[in-house]
């Protein structure tokens, strides 16, 4: 089998992996605000919410192919990743980090 890489998945693909973890993230702040920690009128808050779960989703969904996942486990993912928002990026990072190994920058010192 061939591997994908990002560029061989059309726009509707992308649409709704997107469309789904922002869905997620939309609950996450829609949850937020009948909790009283935060506010409807927070609109910046709101569209850092839908960007930071769209982006959540986009790198689950990558994994998820990677990983040949059936479809609906992919879906189901990308939206709970979405609902996380930057929990689930933080999440993924450290996977990566235990995954690839987390290395100093040429001894400057430096870690990330």
């Amino acid at each position: 089998m061939h591997d994908k890489d990002p560029t061989a998945y059309g726009l509707i693909t992308y649409l709704w992996v997107t469309g789904l973890a922002a869905w997620g993230g939309l609950v996450s702040f829609y949850r937020r605000v009948k909790a009283g920690e935060s506010s409807f009128a927070n609109l910046f808050e709101l569209i850092g919410e839908l960007a930071t779960s769209a982006f959540a989703g986009l790198i689950t969904f990558w994994l998820c192919e990677a990983a040949q996942f059936k479809p609906l486990i992919t879906a189901a993912l990308v939206g709970i990743s979405g609902h996380m928002g930057s929990r689930a990026i933080f999440q993924l990072e450290r996977w990566a980090q235990a995954r690839f190994g987390h290395r100093d920058h040429e001894g400057d010192g430096k870690n990330g």
